[in-house]
């Protein structure tokens, strides 16, 4: 998990997460996996929230070298995704932080999502 995803890409994602956790009576079976496109956005499973301070350093640097890279927009499309999915929000809460605390969200194949938050001075 050594590559950090873009706000932008995160939003997307938790966005999708939020949405596929909502129940809806209406709601179509699953596809079997079979059926399945390989490129399916992953389901979130689990949550860790770091904060910024305890990664190592070169993980630090890559963290802030993307923060440095985002418009205002992802940034604000960030926080917003992260308030719209009510289990990503508590995660993040628990830990002592709020959505605009988060400078980047990463999710892997196997439903970890990484937020990665920093402690407003």
């Amino acid at each position: 998990m050594r590559m950090i995803m873009l706000a932008s890409g995160a939003a997307l994602i938790l966005a999708g997460a939020a949405h596929a956790q909502t129940s809806s009576p209406e709601r179509s079976p699953p596809p079997s996996s079979s059926q399945q496109a390989p490129s399916a956005k992953p389901m979130i499973k689990s949550i860790n929230v770091v904060e910024l301070d305890t990664l190592p350093e070169t993980a630090k640097a890559q963290v802030n070298e993307l923060v440095a890279k985002r418009s205002a927009d992802d940034i604000q499309r960030l926080h917003k995704a992260i308030e719209d999915a009510p289990a990503v929000k508590t995660a993040v809460e628990a830990k002592g932080f709020s959505s605009q605390d988060v400078l980047v969200a990463q999710i892997d194949d196997d439903g970890e999502l990484v937020v990665i938050a920093k402690r407003r001075s």
